[in-house]
């Protein structure tokens, strides 16, 4: 499913600086110049239209958060969580030439026996999967939900 872009938030519309020839542009959720890759530009795209289109609070989203799975150290891409700082849902994001593939999806479930958060959802800007969580089966939504919505299902 394709999510609906926030209205007037483009690559246009985002704080990018260049350095050394580098573009980086301004993550609002990490409080810094990040790098601009083609991940990156999708992980603000999705976030911001969850964060305006959905009304995902932004200070209830984490980026780049460090967990340990199997004796590792990884790095979740987003996580929202709910007003009890519980995590809600876990985000995977991908480069829109990256299809959705299962793979990416076990990335994600590996991520979430960690995490065990009721909500896993992938994006490659172009296709979005939402799958909810419920005794190691999941159920697949088609279409994304608001923030008040996800958090009472």
């Amino acid at each position: 499913m394709p999510i609906e872009r926030p209205v007037g938030y483009s690559l246009e519309a985002m704080q990018i600086r260049t350095q050394n020839g580098k573009q980086y542009v301004l993550c609002a959720w990490r409080r810094r110049y990040v790098r601009l890759t083609p991940e990156e530009h999708v992980r603000q795209i999705i976030l911001h239209a969850l964060e305006i289109n959905y009304g995902y609070p932004h200070g209830l989203i984490g980026v780049e958060v460090p967990i340990e799975v199997a004796g590792l150290k990884k790095r979740c891409d987003a996580i929202v969580y709910n007003q009890q700082m519980q995590p809600l849902m876990l985000i995977e994001f991908k480069a829109e030439c990256v299809p959705l593939t299962q793979q990416v999806f076990d990335q994600t479930a590996i991520y979430n026996r960690r995490l065990k958060v009721p909500f896993l959802m992938l994006s490659n800007g172009r296709d979005t999967i939402i799958a909810e969580v419920l005794d190691n089966e999941y159920r697949f939504l088609d279409q994304i939900v608001s923030y008040n919505t996800l958090s009472i299902i």
